[in-house]
């Protein structure tokens, strides 16, 4: 069996409301991808959201398929909201939204809350 080295690639991405991290992670036979905000997360399916609401963090993810895996940030532009933490819904996030709302709406939370 040959198995590749693990690899990791973050990048600035813009936003009409601000600039987010994007980062993707990949090993053999898997993946994951995320964008993060000042406030929060939109990120794959890898994300477990019991935990993170537990402690008020606003997570809202997105899910791929085996066919169309979501391995790298802009993936997840245009991919639909499948599950959101109680924070990030207190954003305006909503289920079927895509991801680049998603982040829209967190970057702009990320805002308020640096003023409060």
């Amino acid at each position: 069996m040959n198995i590749t080295s693990p690899s990791t690639s973050s990048r600035e991405l813009q936003f009409e409301n601000g600039t987010a991290v994007g980062i993707s992670n990949r090993w053999h036979q898997g993946q994951y991808c995320s964008i993060i905000t000042s406030a929060g997360i939109v990120g794959c399916g890898i994300y477990d959201l019991k935990t993170p609401a537990e402690f008020g963090q606003a997570i809202a993810i997105c899910k791929g398929t085996p066919a169309q895996p979501l391995a790298e940030p802009e993936d997840l532009f245009d991919s639909k909201i499948v599950g959101l933490t109680p924070q990030a819904e207190s954003f305006g996030i909503r289920l079927g939204m895509t991801g680049r709302e998603a982040v829209e709406l967190m970057l702009v939370a990320g805002r308020q809350l640096a003023t409060k």
